[in-house]
């Protein structure tokens, strides 16, 4: 679904004015970016859950010339979903 429909769904069953939708996702949008930069997590009801794990620095081996590398520590975003969208996805 791309925003513009997300907007327009949201829009005529909220009964909300199209730009008040674009505030609150962007308003949304804001406070998932504070939180996980702060790596906490979000659980929103009946979707799933937002979180910010942060993977320590890795010593790896380049295979073809066997050198050594260090590389930084790493945040990556996951999602896990509820266990009420599991169900869902997962109906016949």
């Amino acid at each position: 679904m791309l925003h513009k429909e997300l907007v327009d769904k949201l829009s005529k069953s909220l009964g909300r004015s199209k730009s008040d939708i674009n505030k609150l996702l962007e308003a949304l949008g804001n406070v998932v970016v504070e939180r996980c930069s702060e790596l906490d997590s979000i659980t929103v009801p009946r979707l799933g859950t937002i979180e910010a794990v942060k993977h320590n620095e890795t010593v790896e081996k380049d295979e073809q010339t066997g050198k050594r590398m260090l590389l930084p520590p790493r945040v990556e975003m996951q999602f896990t979903a509820s266990n009420v969208l599991k169900k869902r996805l997962n109906q016949p």
